[in-house]
């Protein structure tokens, strides 16, 4: 209820900046938030569909992020080696602005849902990758060598300890992903498709349709604090003992 009152809160705060912008410019270009919202009705038949295909998009490139970067982030905290090794690549790559990259995946992958997913992919992967490791690497080696006395396995110790010591790691990862892959969808599907939230909003901006536009816009950011609530939740459920 908290985080509810919070986005209610920013939410009327951003529509009554938005409502006097739109009362002191005067132009078509931007119309009040009233006539948006009148219109949404209308705006979400024709934007349903184009919400579904990027949330799949969202969650195949974070899905994929989360399992090899949380995967790779354990392996470099656990083989010295491997981290040795990977740590140059992952400050290197880690800072490029992965938009950048968008068409050499188009070349590579095509102009479908591969490449779109690729950026969205590489986009979450490093962050999450950092994260996992270094909470694997704050994990006290006194708890493993405790299971192991116990006569714990490998599997039973990953699931009792190394899991809950990343889980708060990787659910801030989901979170901030979540929002760089929305961010993203403006720029990938505005090349090689005819479906997404962002292929919508700039083709209702081609077509000088700004309520369309601004009610994409709206659409994508009530479900953009929809999953971030999500994750929220989610992140209560299963870290109660941080919480505690």
């Amino acid at each position: 209820m908290k985080k509810t009152r919070q986005f209610l809160l920013g939410f009327l705060c951003c529509n009554l900046l938005w409502l006097l912008l739109a009362a002191a410019l005067r132009t078509r270009a931007l119309p009040g938030p009233i006539a948006v919202y009148r219109a949404l009705p209308q705006t979400l038949c024709g934007a349903g569909g184009h919400i579904l295909f990027s949330l799949w998009r969202v969650g195949m490139g974070v899905s994929l992020a989360l399992l090899a970067g949380g995967l790779t982030g354990i392996a470099m905290a656990r083989l010295p080696a491997l981290g040795r090794a990977l740590d140059p690549v992952l400050y290197f790559a880690y800072p490029v602005p992965k938009s950048a990259l968008l068409p050499v995946a188009m070349l590579l992958l095509g102009l479908g849902d591969g490449s779109k997913v690729m950026i969205i992919f590489l986009s979450v992967v490093f962050p999450v990758t950092v994260a996992a490791r270094d909470a694997a690497k704050e994990t006290d080696p006194a708890l493993y060598a405790l299971a192991r006395s116990a006569g714990a396995s490998r599997w039973q110790s990953f699931w009792q300890i190394t899991l809950p010591a990343l889980l708060p790691a990787l659910l801030t990862s989901l979170r901030l992903g979540v929002g760089t892959a929305l961010a993203l969808l403006f720029l990938v599907e505005g090349y090689g498709t005819d479906r997404g939230i962002g292929y919508y909003i700039l083709d209702c901006w081609s077509r000088i349709d700004y309520l369309g536009m601004y009610g994409g816009i709206v659409l994508i950011s009530l479900v953009g604090a929809l999953l971030f609530l999500g994750v929220d939740l989610l992140a209560q459920r299963l870290c109660r003992w941080k919480q505690a």
